[in-house]
């Protein structure tokens, strides 16, 4: 009955265009355009109404500006770079380095270069997504399990075991990652099983919450914000919207919103009453003119 009743929620949301909600005397633009050939995959947004999207192949950054959708790029591309999954924070940019196996933190006012820490300690490594807690960093290894824990004030990374529940498979697994406002619980999402899981920011010990028979495959960026998630499920084309019991130990897939002009999504970013999805395009064959955008949608 859920995903008879999701495939509707989906393609009503497909049929006609979608507004985000209303702010001051304009609307802001549904869809803002990035350079073409950049080849995005995360987005967050900063202060005020501005937003970071990272070119995945060259770790270039865009900076924009949700009201007006104008911007330029921050941190230039440079060889040995990549930029995947980011947060802001503190005037800070932290960038997840995928196959690097870094993670770079730039001036989110000036692009300028902070520092570069070294995660990996071996290969195959994909270091896919960030949060950004009060006291530290965490990012995902789609390859190898574990999390990396930076501590915001001394730079020191430890590497973190992910144990409990979680257990790795071929091909991608933990991807996007989100934290409560306390920082005391993190959640992320595995893509290959479609699992989600709660883990302790100490112990690395993951749980998985139980959406009662239902997965997310494909999930790749999510966003948490209350007792809800928001997962994306990027070769699907939708946005999975989990309602979460208190102690995050079970939860319901309730819908699964679409939009006209998902091609792909990855990652997505909150502003009020609106979500703002990033499309990175993985069925185009990326060249210099290859147009990407972002889409903004109401909140469900």
């Amino acid at each position: 009955m859920l995903r008879r009743l999701a495939v509707i929620v989906v393609s009503a949301f497909v049929v006609g265009p979608v507004a985000p909600a209303a702010a001051g005397p304009a609307a802001f633009p549904e869809v803002i355009e990035l350079p073409d050939g950049f080849q995005p995959e995360g987005i967050d947004v900063g202060t005020g109404t501005e937003f970071f999207v990272g070119s995945i192949p060259t770790g270039a950054v865009y900076r924009g500006d949700l009201r007006t959708g104008d911007g330029d790029v921050l941190v230039p591309g440079r060889e040995g770079r990549a930029a995947i999954g980011l947060k802001e924070a503190g005037g800070l940019l932290y960038v997840a380095g995928g196959p690097t196996g870094q993670a770079f933190i730039y001036d989110a006012e000036t692009g300028a270069d902070v520092a570069t820490h070294q995660l990996a300690a071996s290969t195959p490594t994909f270091v896919n997504d960030v949060v950004v807690t009060r006291t530290h960093a965490f990012f995902t290894d789609s390859m190898i399990q574990v999390l990396y824990r930076l501590d915001r004030s001394s730079g020191e990374v430890t590497t973190i075991p992910l144990e409990g529940d979680i257990v790795f498979e071929e091909g991608f697994n933990a991807n996007g990652i989100d934290a409560t406002p306390n920082g005391k619980t993190l959640v992320l999402v595995q893509s290959n099983t479609g699992q989600v899981f709660s883990a302790d920011p100490e112990t690395g010990f993951t749980r998985e919450i139980d959406l009662g028979g239902e997965t997310v495959p494909n999930g790749d960026g999510i966003l948490l914000h209350g007792r809800t998630l928001y997962v994306v499920q990027n070769r699907m084309n939708v946005v999975a919207v989990i309602s979460l019991a208190p102690d995050f130990s079970s939860g319901e897939v309730v819908e699964r919103v679409g939009h006209a002009e998902f091609d792909v999504p990855t990652t997505i970013a909150r502003f009020g009453n609106t979500l703002y999805a990033v499309n990175a395009r993985f069925e185009t064959p990326p060249m210099d003119d290859t147009r990407y955008w972002i889409v903004g949608l109401p909140r469900p």
